[in-house]
């Protein structure tokens, strides 16, 4: 490992550190650093871990918060009832932009994830470990490397996966793991119950890279001594990730209920024109409610805030809040697998209403528009992207009411886009309109609906359309087909 080419994510903390402990000192905790920086760890039989799961509240770090210990529950059960042993399914692969946590954990201190996966394969009698992670991520590396150097009590592998925001959602890792393609089932089904929704269609007990660290530290420290930090209901530590402009992200653990304001302070950010917490799935703050906003799930639930994956954001006062989020909404509709409705219509509708808004070309009815498009999109989907991202942009029209109001009414705020929040290179194609050429025949709304839409005057309401993968067909017949040949594709690389 000391020749590989990693780039290992900056690590802060509040005293005490837990799952960062070691890295004030060291880059990576191999195996020998790992158990002289850590003690021992008590093996626990079933109940014993489901009993300490359940002591210390453990809960989903990827996102949806789901308790550790009903997961566990069902996934037995369902071993139990099938005779089946169960698989152990570690989530690495984070494909959201300003979340570098699970890349730090799997890249500095793999070990402490594979000791939280060791405990649940040993107490549950698994068959399998799997851990997933991010192609051409620093986990890519570290994980096989860390692999190596232990013995665990059952086979286990690393998969790498597409670097796609959706390759996070639960089904469509184990999709990955089955050698499917990357993409959310169609229909839902629990990992737990095996079947359609599991690793070889077994029981499978599936949870985020963080949370399984999390359980190595609470069997290390106990349920009495891990809720020395942290809230009642909510004890111990969490992992942010904190962008700053300009520079790397920072991962920050701080106790649960931790204010945001000192947080931001810390890494030298002001929370200025909002905060974003809980990263593109997340909420926006009001700079007033963010400075005392408590980080933990219902602090951040009564102001309307979620913490997601604890990813945070905080926009300066120069940069177009609106042009920051409509970039963002076209990547997100862009990631989407287009397998519903809501991932199909409402998002690319809604990102191009946010787009004629932040380029001060939309009507009054554009903002109408977009959240009935985003209200229909949280009605129901095959999994959480269409509501996170609807969460996010709703939060996002509500606390830049003012820059709405500016943007609908004149030439708009004046700021330009700085790009501040973190989006990957652009990839793929763009659909092009010559508008020398284009006479409004209106064939292409035709040919790719869920690309094209027509003004009330019948020409594209767009120059430049995002394409994701699953609408290339339909782009392409655009192009093909087009009377006037006013489309082009554009590829990107």
């Amino acid at each position: 490992m000391k020749n590989a080419p990693l780039k290992l994510p900056e690590v802060r903390w509040w005293e005490p550190g837990r799952l960062t402990t070691g890295l004030d000192r060291h880059q990576r905790l191999d195996l020998a650093t790992h158990t002289r920086v850590h003690r021992p760890l008590r093996p626990l039989d079933r109940e014993g871990l489901l009993d300490l799961a359940e002591a210390v509240a453990l809960s989903g770090r990827g996102g949806a918060g789901f308790p550790f210990a009903r997961k566990a529950r069902a996934a037995l059960a369902t071993a139990d009832r099938t005779g089946a042993s169960p698989v152990i399914v570690v989530n690495g692969a984070e494909g959201e932009p300003a979340s570098a946590k699970d890349k730090m954990l799997l890249a500095r201190v793999p070990h402490l994830v594979l000791d939280g996966a060791r405990l649940a394969a040993d107490a549950f009698g698994a068959e399998e470990i799997v851990i997933g992670v991010a192609a051409g991520s620093p986990g890519e590396i570290s994980v096989p490397a860390a692999l190596a150097e232990r013995e665990l009590p059952c086979p286990a592998r690393t998969v790498s996966l597409p670097e796609r925001f959706v390759s996070g959602e639960s089904g469509a890792l184990i999709r990955g793991v089955n050698g499917l393609p990357v993409v959310p089932a169609p229909l839902k089904a629990r990992a737990a119950g095996g079947a359609a929704g599991g690793v070889r269609r077994r029981p499978t007990l599936l949870s985020n890279a963080e949370t399984w660290a999390q359980l190595a530290v609470a069997a290390r420290l106990g349920a009495d001594a891990h809720a020395s930090v942290g809230t009642a209901d909510e004890p111990g530590t969490i992992l942010l990730t904190v962008n700053r402009p300009g520079a790397d992200p920072l991962v920050v653990e701080v106790p649960i209920g931790t204010r945001l304001g000192p947080v931001l302070n810390a890494c030298g950010l002001q929370p200025d024109a909002g905060v974003l917490v809980g990263g593109y799935h997340g909420a926006w703050l009001r700079p007033s409610d963010a400075i005392d906003a408590p980080l933990s799930r219902a602090g951040l639930a009564a102001l309307g805030g979620t913490l997601g994956a604890g990813a945070i954001v905080a926009l300066p006062d120069d940069t177009c809040p609106l042009g920051e989020t409509a970039q963002v909404a076209a990547w997100l509709a862009v990631e989407s697998t287009g397998q519903c409705g809501p991932c199909k219509r409402g998002l690319p509708e809604a990102a191009e209403a946010l787009a004629m808004l932040a380029a001060g070309a939309a009507e009054p009815t554009v903002l109408e528009d977009a959240r009935r498009a985003l209200g229909a999109a949280q009605a129901g989907g095959a999994c959480s992207h269409p509501d996170g991202t609807a969460r996010f942009l709703l939060s996002a029209l509500d606390v830049f009411a003012e820059d709405v109001d500016a943007h609908l009414s004149g030439p708009g705020c004046g700021r330009p886009v700085r790009g501040v929040l973190p989006l990957p290179p652009a990839k793929g194609a763009r659909l092009e309109v010559d508008w020398s050429r284009c006479t409004g025949h209106g064939l292409c709304a035709v040919l790719a609906p869920d690309l094209i839409r027509l003004g009330p005057h019948g020409y594209p309401t767009s120059a430049t359309i995002p394409v994701a993968p699953w609408q290339e067909h339909g782009a392409r017949r655009a192009v093909n087909q087009c009377p006037a040949l006013a489309i082009r594709l554009q590829h990107r690389v």
